[in-house]
C-alpha cells in the first residue's frame, strides 16, 4: 500500500500564501475589478458610508431653510408668529456644516481609490 501521509512543510504559508507586490500588478490587461471585492474599493470604508449618510442629512437642513422661506412668503399662516430670519440662519448654518462634513468624509473614504488610480492610471 502507498503511504498517504504527505507532510506539508509550512501549513500556514501553503494554505494562506502571502503574495509580494500589489494586487493590481496581477490583473490581466483589460480586467476591471469588481467594486466591492477590490482592496481599493471605497465601498469597504466606513467613512464613505458615513459621508453618504451626511449627504442625506443635508435634506432636513434644506427643509429648515424652505420652512423659513415659507414663513417669510406667507406670514399670516399658522407659523406666522415665528421669526423667519432666525429659522433661515439656523437652516443655512446647519446646511453648510453638514455639507462640508459630508464632502470631507466621502473624500477621505475614497483616498485609497485615488491612490490606486494614480498608481495604475486606470479609471475604473
Amino acid at each position: 500500500m502507498s503511504d498517504n501521509t504527505h507532510a506539508v512543510a509550512d501549513y500556514a504559508s501553503e494554505t494562506y500564501p502571502e503574495f509580494s507586490g500589489k494586487i493590481q500588478d496581477t490583473y490581466i490587461e483589460g480586467y476591471d475589478p469588481v467594486s466591492f471585492g477590490a482592496p481599493h474599493s471605497s465601498l469597504l470604508r466606513t467613512s464613505t458610508w458615513v459621508g453618504m449618510g451626511l449627504i442625506l442629512s443635508c435634506l432636513p437642513a434644506a427643509g429648515i431653510i424652505i420652512w423659513g422661506l415659507g414663513v417669510w412668503d406667507t406670514p399670516l399662516g399658522t407659523a406666522g408668529e415665528g421669526d423667519y430670519t432666525l429659522t433661515m440662519i439656523i437652516g443655512i448654518i446647519a446646511l453648510v456644516i453638514v455639507a462640508i462634513a459630508a464632502v470631507g468624509t466621502v473624500h477621505y473614504g475614497r483616498r485609497y481609490y485615488r491612490k490606486y488610480r494614480k498608481e495604475t492610471g486606470r479609471v475604473n
